[in-house]
């Protein structure tokens, strides 16, 4: 729609704002050279350069000037148009479906990157009625005209005869050019786009999505040894797994800490407790599947999702020997499994002097995510309980009780030490034992079992989780879960000669030959010995009997026939709990005739009931700062040795 003059309509709006902001006079500069009507004559006398514009004005028809908003013109500074009349409920609603279809085209074209507005992704067509015209840069609008010839030159009115028609012509020049900007005309392509937005500072660094740092049933371990909660806290802030930062980090994209900062829960990684279950929970009421037990399945799940937890069984005779290794990491710490285990027990038999010092080396090489949930002693027999310090809680009072086989002897260097306790539901007996030596001996090794099993007085106020199962005269079957390790005292029954061709034929994994031979094996399938228990492949060398030192057999005068004198068996009440994960040796510790020799489990735990006698976090607080102590003295010198070593510098003369 346009006036008898050839401007549209929406033009006035337009030509104003030009003149505000100095559009005029630009066009007035490019096209000095035109000649223009004067009004009064219609007699085509040119205008001269650098006729101010109130003159210009002047010379235009009585009609426009009459529609058209004259005022003087004051520099100020670029802003963004502004309409000036109200939109009906047609146009708004227009507007509304216009800026969701293009924000989704913006989202889903490739293309369009460049652009920080989703209305100026694409050109769009025009409303029904007039529209609003999309915000832009008025110094884009300025540039766009003085670049855009085309557009200047383009009429939607056609031309005009007569005294006016080149001024009408030159009006609707300008106004065409800002309508077509305005309707993303103005733009090479059809599509415009807005200058890139800078951030006024730089953006925080990105990090990689990684897993969630809730507990699992066995964590990797870090060589800085960082408290895992401080870490998590200086890498990722206050992380919750209740909320929605969970599902931010878990779908494979980038996210930084400024993007969840407004997402994080006020509580911490630990679940939140209702003040109304404080007021009414009592732990002795518990029950298997009760809301918020300590022993039942709802806790068991959370810290445990497959119910599964890794068990480390280790057992080692040191002979007497005052010198402990240098480093325990290759014992301990074996590299083949990716994970530490969430338990540890380590048997010793003729154990060294300073049974503390032994202690203390176990805790620094375990490092601050375990504590010593128990340890006891009989004689030379000593046994060490090593838990993760999150799992402390889920313990009941840990028990222990010990036998003697040689009791005329005043060291007492062979019998057994037990230790049980309750976790979760499940209840577990762990025993060491070190029998009767002697390669003919097998009988006086039987003899010693069976005293064992009858005289092990265990448990003793911690309930049985299955009594109906158990047996007065045999303390393996009144516990869940057993594992007896230790210096059983087996023999091969071959010659020196034999084994030593058998061990120089075959690779140190193919040991077959020698096990037919193994007297605890045969006795064992005998059913004379062990009854109802299990023990894992064997798949390394005999652990006995090695010059100190040395990676040699006994070489001495006896001449000593090599033999699988330490082991680990297992049995339990329910069918496949126990899962063998490796059964090996540590061949790198030479301090004794004996190889330590460990074995890895996966066992499957129940949940309980709250109403047995707690632990209630108790474990060996001094021997903890000690050996984490020990753990970072260490550490420093390690790196002063290493610094050290890269400041000086050798010369050598040749």
């Amino acid at each position: 729609m346009s006036t008898p003059n050839g401007f549209p309509q929406h033009s006035r709006v337009c030509v104003t704002r030009s003149m505000e902001g100095g559009a005029v006079q630009d066009l007035q500069a490019k096209k000095a050279g035109k000649a223009a009507k004067k009004e009064s004559g219609g007699d085509g006398a040119p205008l001269k350069i650098g006729t101010p514009i109130s003159e210009t004005l002047k010379l235009l028809p009585e009609e426009l000037k009459a529609n058209m908003k004259i005022k003087s013109i004051t520099p100020r500074p670029p802003r963004k148009p502004r309409l000036e009349r109200a939109a009906s409920l047609d146009e708004k609603s227009w507007r509304k479906w216009r800026r969701f279809r293009t924000s989704q085209e913006s989202l889903t074209d490739p293309n369009e990157t460049s652009s920080s507005n989703g209305s100026l992704q694409e050109a769009s067509p025009s409303p029904p009625t007039r529209g609003r015209a999309s915000p832009c840069n008025p110094c884009c609008q300025q540039d766009s005209l003085h670049s855009s010839p085309d557009a200047l030159e383009a009429s939607p009115g056609g031309k005009s005869r007569g005294g006016a028609s080149d001024l009408g012509k030159r009006a609707s020049e300008i106004s065409s050019a800002f309508g077509g900007l305005l309707r993303g005309k103005g733009f090479a392509g059809g599509k415009p786009r807005l200058a890139q937005i800078m951030p006024a500072r730089p953006l925080p660094p990105m990090e990689l999505n990684v897993a969630s740092h809730s507990l699992r049933t066995a964590n990797r371990i870090d060589s800085d040894c960082l408290d895992y909660r401080h870490y998590s806290q200086h890498k990722f802030g206050r992380v919750s797994s209740s909320l929605s930062d969970s599902r931010l980090q878990g779908n494979g994209t980038l996210y930084d800490n400024c993007s969840t900062d407004s997402m994080k829960s006020t509580f911490s990684v630990l679940t939140p407790i209702r003040a109304k279950d404080v007021r009414s929970r009592s732990y002795l009421e518990g029950s298997l599947l009760a809301s918020g037990a300590l022993m039942g399945a709802e806790e068991l799940s959370r810290y445990f999702p497959n119910r599964n937890m890794g068990i480390f069984v280790a057992t080692w005779n040191m002979q007497g020997q005052k010198e402990l290794p240098a480093n325990l990491d290759d014992f301990l710490l074996p590299t083949d499994p990716d994970f530490a285990q969430d338990m540890y027990v380590i048997g010793v038999q003729e154990g060294c002097p300073d049974r503390r010092e032994w202690e203390i080396r176990l805790q620094e090489t375990l490092g601050p995510h375990y504590v010593l949930l128990h340890s006891a002693a009989h004689g030379v027999l000593y046994m060490s309980v090593f838990i993760r310090r999150d799992l402390i809680w889920f313990c009941s009072e840990v028990e222990y009780a010990t036998v003697t086989t040689r009791i005329v002897s005043q060291i007492k260097t062979k019998g057994a030490l037990g230790i049980s306790f309750t976790f979760f539901g499940t209840s577990f007996l762990f025993i060491t034992s070190h029998f009767t030596s002697g390669d003919s001996k097998v009988n006086e090794r039987k003899l010693d079992y069976n005293k064992t099993i009858q005289a092990l007085t265990l448990p003793k106020n911690v309930p049985d989780t299955n009594p109906y199962r158990s047996s007065s005269s045999d303390v393996t079957t009144r516990f869940d879960e057993v594992f007896w390790f230790g210096d059983f005292n087996f023999r091969l029954n071959k010659d020196r000669e034999t084994v030593d061709s058998i061990l120089s034929q075959n690779p140190d994994t193919d040991v077959s030959k020698l096990l037919v031979y193994d007297q605890l094996t045969s006795e064992m399938s005998r059913g004379s010995i062990f009854k109802g228990f299990q023990e894992a492949d064997i798949h390394f060398r005999p652990s006995y009997k090695f010059d100190i030192g040395k990676d040699s057999y006994d070489t001495t005068s006896k001449q000593r026939t090599p033999s699988y004198t330490d082991r680990v068996v297992f049995r339990s009440r329910y069918k496949d709990d126990i899962q063998a994960v490796k059964y090996s040796s540590c061949p790198v510790i030479k301090t004794s005739d004996h190889r330590p020799v460990f074995a890895l489990f996966r066992v499957r735990v129940r949940p309980g009931r709250d109403n047995i006698p707690l632990a209630a976090g108790l474990f060996d607080r001094d021997l903890y700062l000690i050996g984490i102590r020990r753990r970072a003295t260490r550490e420093l010198l390690k790196r002063r040795e290493q610094k050290d070593q890269r400041s000086s510098s050798i010369c050598s003369i040749s």
